[in-house]
């Protein structure tokens, strides 16, 4: 069995013109979605839990008001795809659970193509938690969404 927790990174100031994308903060708003969410997910982690993030700013940010320790891998920067993300985390032959904190679109197609869905994203909001769990059951292999939560409903 593995859990795959995808986490999208808060609200985020608006890029600068010419500035650097991977460098934009958190917005005080992201901040307080980032610790509402923290809160929840701390409460809910598996232990053994590995915890990656995009480089970007605003991801650190994010993984950091989880208070646990991170490794920023590149291959969740935006552009990527979601064949990068589950070749990084090993989908489906790893075990345990692993927590991403990354973007979108990545982060939604990743969501929708394991969950088998007609549309190529499925839309998620800053600071929402999509929790997919892949199990064996006889000769299947299933994939199940555990929890989605959004940072509004906490």
């Amino acid at each position: 069995m593995m859990d795959l927790i995808l986490w999208r990174h808060a609200e985020a100031e608006d890029a600068a013109e010419g500035g650097d994308d991977l460098q934009r903060p958190l917005t005080a708003r992201g901040e307080k979605q980032a610790a509402r969410m923290a809160a929840w997910l701390d409460r809910q982690l598996p232990e053994g839990l590995r915890v990656i993030a995009s480089p970007a700013r605003r991801t650190e940010q994010t993984a950091l008001a989880l208070g646990r320790k991170y490794k920023l891998r590149a291959e969740l920067l935006p552009g990527g795809g979601p064949q990068d993300l589950l070749d990084l985390v090993q989908w489906p032959r790893a075990r345990g659970a692993i927590l991403v904190i990354g973007h979108q679109p990545m982060l939604g197609q990743t969501a929708a193509l394991l969950l088998g869905m007609q549309t190529p994203e499925c839309a998620v909001r800053k600071g929402a938690v999509w929790w997919l769990r892949q199990r064996q059951r006889n000769e299947d292999i299933q994939t199940l969404l555990v929890a989605v939560q959004s940072p509004d409903l906490l």
